[in-house]
């Protein structure tokens, strides 16, 4: 009777360490790969960036000097209408710090949430994790 397995039957289907090795050696230029094309992506977000802070600059300085020309535009009109000079800069003064009065309150409202709160909880290995207060329906809807 003869064997069934044929002497030859090992080489040829390869065995487990080939495939081992044969992934090992092109591992380096998989990995090569990668770190290029994250090199390369890198550069063309950091051009990105660059034009981004620029444009944004742009944008504030012309964004401010439409904000004076509106005021001086609502000045004059107050003028025209027969407010005196000081009354309508008074006027002004109040109206741009209500509005900053406003936007100070709601930076305030959203700095609790540049500490990462919700992700510091799952990180923290506690003993005896503290109860979770109810989440305040308004912070649940991102504005």
């Amino acid at each position: 009777m003869t064997d069934t397995a044929s002497p030859g039957a090992d080489s040829i289907a390869p065995s487990l360490l080939q495939h081992l090795k044969a992934l090992a050696s092109e591992l380096p230029g998989l990995v090569s790969d990668r770190v290029e094309l994250l090199t390369l992506e890198l550069q063309r977000a950091a051009q990105s960036l660059v034009q981004i802070v620029m444009l944004t600059v742009a944008i504030a300085i012309l964004g401010v000097t439409v904000w004076f020309a509106l005021w001086a535009a609502l000045i004059s009109l107050l003028l025209h209408g027969g407010l005196p000079p000081l009354a309508a800069l008074l006027l002004t003064v109040a109206i741009n710090t209500l509005v900053i009065a406003v936007a100070v309150a709601r930076v305030r409202k959203l700095l609790p949430r540049l500490q990462l709160p919700a992700t510091r909880r799952h990180l923290m290995v506690s003993p005896n994790p503290a109860p979770e207060a109810p989440p305040d329906e308004r912070s649940a809807v991102p504005r």
